[in-house]
């Protein structure tokens, strides 16, 4: 079955941002507010009282302030039920084979990668980075848009230890090199859920990303 694209769904997956202090703070201020004037209206002189002018204004104030705190209430409480609202539509994609362009954590299972080579290309390359950017494995690689399995072996048989990688595929023609691509994984999604208000995926080997960074999906098989 031909790749879907995931742009459409991926949007509909609201990101939420972390809770905003801003809430705590006017909070804070409102309750420091109560006690001000509760303050001032305690200790005024009788023989010679507030002014009902700046009464009215202080209530304003009040008022103000309170309705602000309400307001960023309700917006939190809104944006958890969009991010739920966007877990529960990608629910649909545990089972279905995730293409996506992002560092891997590799335990030992073989990836399935792939990439279109450039019209020039007369072999490729698969370059493997760890998490500081050094190069740890080069190796030749099939040249094609068909997928392909790496197992995380050199060509002594040594595999790389758990960690997470980068890989990206090199193009040649002759001595000449003529691009460098990310490699696409190809993984099935086998769990969502929320983490930080965001949709994040489980993909087959225990590699985890933001739903948002999915670029394709199909049908296993």
């Amino acid at each position: 079955m031909d790749l879907l694209s995931t742009t459409a769904a991926a949007e509909t997956v609201p990101r939420r941002a972390a809770p905003d202090a801003g809430v705590s703070r006017i909070t804070s201020d409102f309750e420091t507010f109560l006690r001000l004037l509760t303050t001032q209206m305690q200790h005024q002189d009788p023989l010679n009282p507030m002014d009902s002018t700046e009464f009215a204004s202080q209530l304003a104030q009040f008022s103000g302030v309170e309705q602000q705190v309400r307001t960023n209430e309700l917006l939190t409480g809104l944006q958890a039920g969009f991010a739920t609202l966007g877990m529960g539509q990608i629910g649909g994609w545990i089972g279905m084979e995730a293409q996506a362009d992002t560092p891997i954590r590799f335990t030992g299972t073989p990836i399935t990668l792939s990439g279109d080579p450039p019209a020039l290309a007369d072999r490729r390359e698969l370059v493997v980075r760890d998490d500081r950017g050094a190069i740890v494995q080069r190796s030749p690689v099939p040249l094609g848009p068909d997928r392909f399995d790496w197992d995380g072996r050199d060509a002594a048989g040594n595999r790389l230890p758990t960690g997470t990688y980068n890989l990206g595929l090199e193009y040649w023609s002759g001595e000449s090199l003529l691009d460098e691509r990310p490699a696409l994984i190809h993984a099935t999604v086998q769990e969502a859920r929320l983490r930080d208000g965001e949709v994040w995926l489980t993909l087959h080997g225990g590699h985890s990303l933001p739903a948002t960074e999915v670029q394709g999906l199909r049908n296993p098989g």
